[in-house]
Formats: structure tokens, sequence, C-alpha cells
């Protein structure tokens, strides 16, 4: 950022009074620009003990395969986004979410809020940003395939618990170390 939004002066990056955090702030109105982490809202579509994933048609991780999610708009709630992304990727309603996982990807600034669902009547056929949609049943998934860590570890620990018969909701953290990254589970 280099110029005001509020009167078109330069900004400078310091640390506001009161604040313990470097900031955009106007040089001349004084005016601080936070930058927040960004939310991404998806789902896990369960139709008939099969989860639907979708193959990417953009990028990042083009071609590679994921759950149905996505940023959250202004005014809608975390419910209301994953569903909407399930219907724009996959052309699927999903019914019955719950939220299942919150993960924080320090390393992106995003969180990722995760719910469980059921696919409506098992229908889904690509949206614009997914190059095919399918149902997998768990000793079909592509796991050398997955797009993100964060659906890679979700996936894994709601199949777990599915076999368990129990679900729980989980908070974690998405940390990137060199090349690798982990899961730190709360």
């Amino acid at each position: 950022m280099k110029f005001c939004s509020q009167c078109g002066a330069l900004v400078s990056v310091r640390i506001p009074t009161g604040d313990n955090r470097p900031r955009h702030v106007c040089d001349a109105c004084g005016a601080i620009y936070y930058q927040n982490p960004k939310i991404v809202a998806g789902c896990i579509p369960e139709w008939e003990g099969r989860i639907l994933l979708c193959r990417r048609a953009i990028e990042p991780r083009y071609g590679l395969w994921t759950l149905p999610a996505g940023f959250m708009e202004n005014h809608e709630s975390a419910v209301a986004a994953a569903a909407r992304e399930a219907l724009e990727e996959a052309n699927a309603v999903v019914e019955n979410l719950s939220l299942y996982g919150m993960y924080s990807l320090l390393h992106v600034s995003q969180v990722y809020l995760m719910f469980r669902g059921q696919l409506k009547d098992g229908q889904a056929s690509p949206g614009e940003e997914s190059l095919e949609v399918r149902l997998y049943a768990e000793e079909e998934i592509p796991w050398d395939e997955m797009a993100f860590t964060v659906v890679h570890e979700t996936l894994q620990q709601y199949l777990a618990e599915r076999r368990a018969g129990a679900f729980h909701l989980h908070v974690g953290d998405i940390i990137r170390d060199a090349d690798h990254f982990h899961i730190h589970r709360y």
C-alpha cells in the first residue's frame, strides 16, 4: 500500500500509538489500515458413505483434489459460505451443516472453518472452479493428489472418527517449517 484511500497522501509502515504491530498509517490524515486474516469456509459433503471431492480448475494447486471451500463474503455467515462454495464448485446442495474443525494457517494468514454435511440427493457436477467432481469411498481417495494440507488433515481425522462412530470439534494450527507442513492440535 502506497497511498491513503481516504485522502490520497503517502502512507508509511509504523507502529501506531497504543498498538504493538506495524501498520500502514497515513502520514497526512493519520488513518490506520489493518490487515487481518481471511476466513475460508468449506465442508465435507457426504452421500451414502462417500465423500465429494473437487478437482481444481484454478490456481493455486490446479488439477489437484480438494473439498469445496473458499473465502467468506462480507455479510455472509460461515455456514452460508460453506454451502455457497459447495454450490459454486460442485453444483452441490449440502444440508445439515455442523462445525467440524477450525484451523489457522499462519503462513498465509487464513482461518479455515470446516463443516460436516450431507449432500442432497447425491447430486453434483463441476462448477466453474472445478475440472471434475467425484464421490469417493474412503479407500479410493487420491491422498497423493490432495491440494492442501488442511484438507488432507481434515479428511484423515474425519474418516478416523467416522470409523470410530463419534465426531468431535477440532481446533489446530497448520504450521509451515521449511518445505514441510504439520498440524498442531489443541
